[in-house]
C-alpha cells in the first residue's frame, strides 16, 4: 500500500460516512415533520407513527424536498388545517432539520 492509496481509501470512507449521515438527518427531519403535521391533524399516536413513516417514504419519490412538501400540504389541506400552507411546511422542514441534526449528534 502506498500513502496515496491510504489517503484515497480514507477519503472514500469519509465520503460514505458523510452521505450516510446526510441520509439519516433527512429521514429524521421528515419523520419530525410528519409528527408535526400529524399533531396539527389531531391523529392518534398510532396514526402519528404511521403518518411519519409515510412522510419519510414520500421523500423517495423524487430528489429534493418537493415530494415531501406536496404530500404534507395535501394532507393538511384535506384535513382542513387552516395554517397548513406550503410556507408553514417549509418552515417546519427548516426547524426539523436543526432538531434532527441535534438529535443525531447527541446520539453519537
Amino acid at each position: 500500500m502506498t500513502t496515496f492509496d491510504d489517503r484515497e481509501r480514507a477519503f472514500e470512507t469519509k465520503f460514505a460516512m458523510d452521505e450516510e449521515m446526510a441520509f439519516r438527518v433527512t429521514a429524521r427531519r421528515n419523520r419530525l415533520v410528519g409528527q408535526w403535521a400529524a399533531a396539527k391533524m389531531g391523529l392518534t399516536p398510532e396514526e402519528t407513527d404511521a403518518y411519519a413513516k409515510a412522510v419519510v417514504q414520500a421523500d423517495f419519490e423524487e430528489s429534493g424536498d418537493e415530494d415531501v412538501i406536496r404530500k404534507v400540504v395535501g394532507d393538511l389541506t384535506a384535513a382542513g388545517v387552516a395554517d397548513g400552507d406550503e410556507a408553514a411546511v417549509r418552515r417546519a422542514l427548516e426547524e426539523a432539520l436543526v432538531e434532527a441534526r441535534r438529535q443525531l449528534m447527541e446520539a453519537k
